[in-house]
């Protein structure tokens, strides 16, 4: 016998006694085009495969069908129509590979009669009639050929044909050699559709009873829940029920917060699925399962290893790192110690939310950020009450669930920037979260159950003290972080910045050296800021000059960064400190200037011409040094024969006083000794020396009160060239925070009194 081709079909299956027609395209089934021109005697054999992913010769079913080719021909649709009839069911033997094709021999397969076969037959015949008068999708006119149907094997492959169930379900009547079997699949399957059909008939009358004219528009859905539940898929609903009784279960929350929930959770499943409440109830069980109610992270114990993880990061800010490290040390030695509440306050760009995001990392605790800056809303901060569609806790308790731990570092940046409305005064509301006496019993409007905040690290951060609420400033501990020196911006480049760029733009220090006099330049002259994030950007661009110019002249230079260099890629200095005139003349006096970019020289001119006494100020001066200059002539005025002054030159001119660089507003409370002087030495014709300074208030009886930012003030004051300064004697504690080259380098006069001043200069 000559082996037959075999015919591999993956979305039918040809049964005995059957015709199957098949149109394919020759671009789409290349597979039936070269088999149907190759077989022979119009035989074939017709194989379904266990596995149409790994289709070879170990996976080939041990049946099939014997197969005749009885028509082909083309259509005009462009594609080719061929029918198969099924002949009978074969045993496949000796399969090879021919190509890319297969080829088999066959063997009849041998059925042994039954008695049972004839019982079996009336069952399938019955079952048939039971299961075309109930399922509306089975066509009759099966039954028209039941009559030339003789035996349960004919009768098995004829019902199965028609059967409306999945290819997958076929393909194991081919493989079922057995009539008796065959109907016991017949029987089953049948069974099973009558009572799926069944099922889905009661479900239809099921919802329709429930349904009235409002509810029709649900008809689908009661229909998918309910076929879901049939089918044992299980209700959305109820699983989730389940899901969150177990998790509510295994939570380490108090028992009053867990018999909270479980109400909730009772009330959830009454709740009807429709109702809008739904949504709102399930909310609030998400917020109260997933907050940390009790989870704790452990404090680092190293304190070496936390102060070197502060000092790595961020340069100097001694205070804020000792008071870290104490609380630490407190809390190791107690092992029970109420968080520390810190207010950071500086000037933009020092460093500040770095920092605190540098103690969280130090204590490995997880840290949580939230911005107060224009919230008006207090419900912002202490959550929505329930009653409102939308609502949700506040973002104290929002940043808590985002930190998974109930002991954070809580950043709360821009505390300084609140404001207060109609709908309400958030920084009230702080005052629950930011007081130690209170915050162990938090309570936040959504989620109406106490929350302890005690264990929370929280660092707030500010530009301005004066602007943190009074009420809110009482419960924080103010750590002012002032502007980087000159000098310590030289610490932090050579240590920090300059090796950092220099890795990233793949430079070495044997290709690039900065002097410290250049890297003064660049801070001086090319940068303004209270921090370093300029200067940084300031380095990198210049490194990245350099970088261009070495790769585009193709050799390795060296480059010794100065003046002219910095010049040439960077162009002209973008900024001047005022410069120190060496040429003394009467009616002018250096005063000294704090900004929050550092300190400067202010130096003060006065002149009088004839008139009737009256006093003009110019150069954008603001209310307080406006007050200043009025106390200043007053005081010169009630003390004119003491500081042996005609008073006619006062009362028959005007007086006109001016602080250069008039587009720069400038206030505050230490140009009056200054002014003072001005006038003094502009009264008398007499000069003051250019290499002195002062800074200082006065008040009417000439008393010298302290002031603020002295150590930036000296600093630039020793960059003009300053040789001797005038200070209150209040701020002589000060003067420790002046870097010692520079306290070495000036002479510093502490003065109670302005007559102090006056016997130095005047006499």
């Amino acid at each position: 016998m000559n082996k037959l081709l075999v015919l591999i079909i993956n979305d039918m299956v040809i049964f005995p006694n059957n015709e199957v027609r098949i149109e394919y395209d020759n671009n789409y089934d290349k597979q039936m085009v070269e088999i149907v021109d190759m077989i022979n005697d119009n035989l074939m054999l017709i194989v379904n495969p266990i596995d149409e992913d790994d289709i070879s010769l170990t996976t080939f079913p041990k049946y099939g069908v014997l197969g005749r080719l009885k028509l082909k021909m083309n259509v005009p649709n462009g594609k080719t129509r061929i029918v198969i009839e099924g002949i009978e069911r074969v045993k496949l033997s000796s399969i090879v590979e021919d190509g890319y094709h297969y080829k088999a021999d066959y063997e009849q397969v041998t059925i042994e009669s039954h008695e049972e076969e004839k019982t079996y037959f009336n069952i399938v015949v019955k079952s048939l009639e039971t299961y075309i008068t109930k399922v509306p999708y089975m066509s009759n006119a099966i039954m028209s050929q039941l009559n030339n149907v003789e035996t349960l094997d004919e009768l098995c492959d004829l019902v199965v044909s028609f059967l409306p169930i999945k290819y997958e379900e076929k393909k194991k009547y081919i493989v079922t050699p057995d009539p008796i079997e065959r109907a016991k699949y017949l029987i089953e399957d049948m069974n099973k559709d009558l009572k799926l059909v069944e099922l889905e008939q009661r479900i239809e009358n099921e919802v329709e009873r429930e349904l009235d004219k409002t509810q029709k528009e649900y008809f689908l859905r009661e229909k998918i829940k309910l076929m879901q539940k049939e089918l044992g898929e299980g209700n959305n609903k109820e699983t989730e029920i389940e899901r969150l009784t177990k998790k509510v279960s295994k939570m380490k929350c108090n028992s009053k917060v867990k018999e909270k929930i479980k109400r909730e959770l009772a009330r959830y499943e009454t709740i009807n699925s429709y109702s809008p409440e739904l949504g709102m109830v399930r909310e609030y069980l998400d917020w109260m399962t997933n907050l940390p109610w009790n989870n704790y992270t452990k404090d680092t114990n190293n304190l070496a290893k936390v102060k070197e993880i502060l000092d790595s990061s961020h340069y100097a800010l001694d205070d804020v790192k000792d008071r870290v490290l104490e609380y630490l040390a407190v809390k190791q030695n107690t092992n029970n110690l109420r968080s520390p509440i810190l207010c950071l306050v500086g000037p933009p760009g020092v460093g500040k939310t770095s920092l605190a995001l540098s103690i969280a990392k130090s204590l490995n605790r997880a840290s949580a950020k939230i911005s107060v800056g224009g919230i008006n809303d207090e419900a912002e901060i202490v959550g929505h009450r329930r009653t409102y569609i939308g609502a949700n806790p506040g973002r104290i308790i929002q940043g808590i669930r985002k930190a998974g731990t109930t002991n954070p570092v809580f950043i709360i940046d821009e505390i300084d920037k609140m404001t207060k409305d109609i709908k309400g005064d958030p920084a009230s509301s702080l005052l629950e979260v930011l007081d130690p006496e209170q915050n162990s019993k938090f309570s936040d409007h959504y989620i109406e159950e106490e929350f302890d905040l005690s264990k929370v690290m929280f660092i707030a951060t500010a530009n301005y003290v004066e602007q943190i609420p009074y009420e809110l400033r009482d419960r924080l501990e103010i750590i002012t972080i002032s502007s980087y020196t000159e000098y310590e911006k030289l610490d932090i480049a050579k240590k920090h910045l300059i090796p950092k760029q220099l890795e990233e733009h793949g430079l070495t220090p044997l290709q690039v050296q900065i002097s410290d006099e250049s890297i003064m330049i660049l801070i001086r002259n090319y940068t303004k800021e209270a921090g370093v994030r300029e200067l940084e950007r300031t380095i990198a661009t210049l490194f990245r000059k350099i970088v261009k110019n070495i790769l585009l002249s193709k050799d390795v230079f060296f480059y010794d960064i100065d003046e002219k260099l910095i010049e040439e890629h960077l162009g002209k200095k973008k900024y001047i400190y005022t410069e120190n005139d060496k040429s003394k003349e009467i009616g002018v006096v250096n005063g000294m200037a704090y900004t929050v970019f550092g300190g400067d020289i202010l130096p003060i001119e006065a002149t009088l011409f004839k008139g009737k006494g009256d006093l003009i100020l110019t150069g954008s001066l603001g209310e307080v040094m406006q007050e200043s200059c009025h106390i200043a002539l007053d005081y010169v005025k009630s003390n004119a024969k003491a500081f042996k002054i005609d008073n006619k030159l006062i009362e028959e001119n005007d007086i006109h006083i001016h602080v250069p660089e008039g587009a720069v507003n400038k206030d505050g409370p230490s140009a009056g000794i200054t002014i003072t002087t001005t006038l003094i030495s502009l009264f008398k014709g007499k000069c003051v020396e250019k290499d002195i300074a002062m800074t200082g208030e006065i008040t009417l009886r000439g008393r010298v009160l302290g002031i603020g930012g002295l150590k930036e003030k000296i600093i630039g004051a020793h960059r003009a060239n300053i040789k001797k300064v005038f200070i209150p004697k209040e701020n002589s504690k000060d003067l420790d925070e002046i870097p010692e080259e520079i306290r070495n380098d000036l002479k510093f006069i502490m003065v109670n009194n302005y007559k102090d001043i006056y016997k130095a200069l005047f006499k």
